[in-house]
């Protein structure tokens, strides 16, 4: 986009009573966001859901003024403005309706065509969940996966820090404007994420972290993602919020499961139990429900190569289910030469792995 036109869709975001569903709604209707401020008031007022208060507010200046004063901030520090129409806004995140008009961008990011997952947590982590935090991106790490969190304390922190380490993409979402960092002492991270990664906003310089704005925040945090990865979590918390969010986006969610008498676990047992996450206990349940894969073997099961061995029975049944498609397990037992009671068992503990589904009508086949 122009500079002209970062200027008028920065100036529109300052007027009163326009928020991120206002704002594309005036803009899709009537072409640009300058073209909503040269507007007649007829023209404003037929758009559905729009009156006499945010027509008024549009004939307000200030907010022009507002706007130059954020455009010198982007010019001299660097940052990149990110527009909703803009080819190189977040493909995912231009399918939530309350998505950010503007989103400001520090560091070398790269979302095209690469697998995302959002992990979040409690900021009082435990070593469970730092154990599996590790542990999870190190088994994801073939896959080159972009990981997203909040750049706060505790699980946060962690992702970006085993993300870094490991050379992956890592993506801060924040709750201010790129003209500081918060927390401060996190700073010592800053250049590093930039440096494959970086930070995305839609605060301005002008915005503070506020309370509000950790909750605005998370939004982002699960729209930019395939899926919301929850490791720890009390009852109460923001990453309950990513999660719900996360689930209205019709995205996935998943959960790991602690003992229900861990205070930092009770979050993820209740979004399981109540069916607002999936179970999440190795790598592999993620690679199998997103249905990942390697770039260069797209037509070879990434569970079993990275995270399963199979049992020679299994790799039998395995290779036949390959070659055949889908069967029906009488069949699978008659040409594998085994009995029913075995194939049974061997089939159900190959859909744990990962390795195959089932499907309507008694049949199985090779994932």
């Amino acid at each position: 986009m122009t500079d002209f036109e970062l200027l008028n869709a920065l100036a529109l975001m300052r007027v009163e009573g326009v928020g991120d569903i206002v704002a594309k709604r005036l803009i899709n209707h009537l072409g640009s966001a300058e073209a909503v401020f040269k507007a007649k008031k007829s023209q404003i007022t037929a758009i559905e859901g729009i009156g006499d208060v945010v027509y008024n507010s549009l004939k307000k200046a200030d907010t022009f003024k507002l706007a130059e004063a954020e455009m010198k901030f982007i010019a001299d520090s660097g940052i990149t403005p990110l527009y909703y129409q803009d080819k190189t806004y977040p493909d995912r995140l231009k399918h939530c309706i309350d998505g950010p008009v503007v989103l400001f961008t520090s560091g070398d990011i790269n979302l095209e065509n690469r697998k995302t997952i959002s992990i979040v947590g409690t900021r009082q982590m435990t070593s469970y969940g730092s154990d599996f935090c590790r542990k999870l991106i190190e088994d994801l790490a073939p896959l080159n996966p972009v990981i997203i969190s909040g750049f706060a304390y505790g699980v946060d922190i962690h992702a970006h820090a085993v993300a870094m380490e490991l050379g992956l993409q890592t993506i801060g979402v924040v709750a201010h404007g790129l003209n500081q960092v918060y927390p401060k002492v996190h700073k010592k991270y800053v250049s590093k994420m930039e440096e494959n990664g970086g930070f995305m906003t839609e605060f301005w310089s002008t915005s503070n972290p506020d309370k509000e704005n950790f909750v605005k925040r998370n939004r982002i945090v699960a729209g930019l993602s395939e899926a919301t990865i929850i490791i720890e979590s009390a009852d109460k918390g923001g990453s309950l919020i990513t999660a719900n969010i996360a689930n209205d986006y019709n995205r996935d969610v998943f959960a790991v499961p602690g003992r229900i008498t861990d205070k930092y676990s009770m979050g993820c047992n209740n979004l399981i139990k109540s069916q607002r996450a999936n179970v999440l206990t190795t790598a592999a349940d993620l690679v199998y429900m997103l249905n990942w894969q390697l770039e260069d073997e797209k037509k070879k099961p990434v569970q079993k190569q990275l995270f399963v061995v199979l049992e020679d029975d299994e790799q039998k049944v395995y290779d036949f289910l390959q070659k055949h498609g889908k069967e029906l397990m009488d069949v699978i037992a008659l040409e594998c030469e085994m009995p029913i009671f075995k194939i049974s068992s061997l089939l159900l503990n190959m859909e744990l792995k990962g390795v195959i589904r089932p499907l309507p009508g008694k049949l199985f086949e090779a994932i």
